[in-house]
């Protein structure tokens, strides 16, 4: 056994979870080994030719793993012409398999790759008869995982095989959903119940992921998977992903938000960016967040400013005074754009909060009924007592503004929060960030990964993003993006689509953009894109309305978890699910 997992209190500086190495072929993950990088075909596993040209081309723009699903025994066998093909061009990329559903499958892969990944929610779980869960029924279950994945893991352990559990939010066994529900616990009990197993037989080349479109659901998880796992004393590496993120800006916001904010607290082996592009689009986006977190792993240390600790929800967003005379959501994370002055006024400007100075709007404000308020801008790195003492005392409301220097700025509020909370002080505080970065990407994803962290903490009452390389709009579309990626504040529909894989029953790409096109203004909805029944509806467990691969060029529609229509051609598909919308009365006019 490893020794007992470690953990530190110090949140405000870079530690790194400790964890087993784990051998997947000649590229091991864990331990002192840096975060691996990987992704995921979308052809057609049987197109041998096509997997073997795509695995080539992941190889050489960085990919340390490649992973190609096998749905059925045939798409398993024809790994091993894969995997003979692509030695043959002399790439040493380990392979990994994706198996749902099918244990012949699983079993089959492991002749042939390096690493299977199995779902525990449906490996080996007998069907409750008549959806009753008797105490036999459970019984029953459990003999059988021991048998199925006992059986399983000593084939693995023979053949020098690594093994991922990897948990998704929408397949959990109807078992688990009666015992936990649809919650991050049932997925921490799924992973564990099979990593029990593994232990038993005392196998230790497995890796464990929590995985979900909601980057909520999958942070919470993972968060409480290593709480069980330090408690026990278990060093098990973990592989993170955000499913179905979507693909251009908002995918990218959404990986960063999730996967960013974990491995910024020390937590992740190995990550996968899930973008409805092709394979070789995540790569670069995931090189980045990594980079990112390798700056903070640099910085200099950061001595605390007190002797309260940080925590999530120290300074909660909900305990900050309203200010009187304007709307509520002024307590709620909004964006701020605007002239910020000394003393500002804030008012109510169509949609948004608008942050001006007093001179600019004296004629709005005649119309308005506002309170002035004090603005103080606080350094993060630098609160003085006199600072402290000047908000303290202000005759009227306040509002911090408290800006943060790269490249630890997470550590850094966390520290000023702390002192915050020790002085209790409640006024809301808006998180400021500045950047010099040209690159739009990497500052996108920097912005997410640093801001993301804060609002999952249940900390920040507005954003303030500063670029002087990109105009207003964009970097409010960016402020819009981060709130809707943390589910704080929702402006355009939700889309959750999956990055596609041999399993893709319809143009997948084709598919996103159209839907794009006529529903982002719907942003009361989250609309699942799936490309196979596997991912969907399962993977859109959070989705209000779903567009499902059903056959080949056929799309099935979901409101909900129900299938409302059944293969509706893909050409006919979006005007269907228009017709959907407006019979549920979701519908709105752009």
């Amino acid at each position: 056994m490893a020794e007992p997992y470690s953990t530190s209190t110090d949140n405000l500086n870079y530690h790194r979870r400790n964890s087993r190495e784990v051998n997947v072929g000649n590229l091991p993950l864990g331990g002192s080994n840096p975060v691996r990088i990987q992704t995921m075909a979308d052809v057609d596993t049987l197109d041998v030719e096509k997997a073997i040209a795509q695995a080539v081309r992941v190889a050489e723009k960085g990919a340390e793993y490649f992973r190609f699903t096998a749905q059925g025994v045939k798409q398993a066998e024809a790994l091993g012409e894969i995997h003979a093909g692509i030695r043959q061009r002399g790439y040493s990329i380990p392979l990994i398999a994706d198996i749902h559903f099918n244990p012949l499958a699983a079993f089959e892969a492991l002749q042939h790759v390096e690493k299977v990944r199995i779902n525990p929610g449906n490996f080996a779980e007998l069907k409750p008869p008549s959806g009753e869960l008797s105490e036999e029924y459970l019984v029953a279950v459990q003999q059988q995982l021991e048998e199925k994945f006992g059986f399983f893991v000593e084939k693995a352990k023979k053949l020098h095989r690594a093994i991922r559990i990897g948990t998704n939010h929408g397949s959990l066994s109807p078992r688990m959903l009666h015992l936990w529900g649809n919650t991050p616990q049932g997925m921490v009990e799924s992973a564990l119940e099979y990593l029990e197993i593994c232990f038993r037989h005392h196998f230790y080349d497995v890796v464990i992921s929590m995985k979900s479109s909601n980057v909520l659901v999958m942070t919470e998880a993972v968060h409480l998977l290593v709480e069980r796992l330090a408690k026990e004393g278990k060093e098990v590496p973990l592989h993170l992903g955000v499913t179905e993120a979507g693909e251009s800006e908002d995918g990218r916001i959404k990986s960063a938000v999730g996967i960013g904010s974990l491995l910024a607290d020390g937590i992740g082996d190995t990550i996968r960016v899930s973008l409805s592009e092709a394979p070789e689009e995540e790569l670069p986006v995931a090189r980045k967040i990594v980079a990112h977190i390798q700056s903070r792993s640099r910085a200099p240390l950061i001595e605390p400013y007190c002797n309260v600790p940080y925590r999530r929800n120290l300074l909660p967003r909900a305990e900050a005074h309203p200010i009187k005379g304007v709307v509520e959501k002024v307590v709620t994370p909004v964006w701020v754009r605007g002239l910020l002055s000394e003393k500002s006024t804030l008012i109510e400007a169509e949609e948004d909060l608008l942050l001006a100075g007093k001179d600019s709007l004296e004629e709005l404000l005649r119309k308005k009924s506002c309170e002035p308020f004090a603005l103080f801008r606080l350094y993060a790195s630098s609160v003085t007592p006199s600072q402290l003492r000047a908000v303290k005392e202000s005759s009227e409301k306040s509002l911090l503004l408290l800006y943060a220097p790269h490249p630890n700025r997470i550590g850094h509020w966390r520290n000023a929060l702390s002192l915050l909370a020790k002085e209790r002080i409640k006024a809301p505080i808006i998180l400021a960030l500045q950047s010099e970065e040209e690159d739009f990407e990497r500052f996108l994803l920097e912005a997410s990964i640093d801001l993301g962290s804060l609002l999952l903490d249940g900390v920040g009452s507005g954003l303030y993003i500063e670029n002087r390389h990109f105009d207003q709009d964009r970097l409010y579309r960016l402020g819009l993006g981060i709130l809707q990626a943390t589910r704080i504040r929702f402006s355009h529909a939700e889309f959750i689509s999956c990055p596609g894989c041999g399993r893709t029953l319809f143009a997948l790409h084709q598919a996103v953009a159209d839907i794009k096109a006529n529903f982002s203004h719907l942003k009361n909805l989250k609309i699942g894109i799936m490309g196979c029944i596997v991912n969907g509806p399962g993977e859109m467990a959070d989705a209000d309305y779903g567009y499902v691969g059903g056959a080949p060029g056929k799309i099935d529609l979901y409101k909900g978890h129900v299938v409302r229509k059944r293969n509706v051609p893909q050409s006919e598909a979006v005007s269907s699910l228009i017709q959907l919308i407006k019979e549920e009365g979701d519908w709105q006019e752009p």
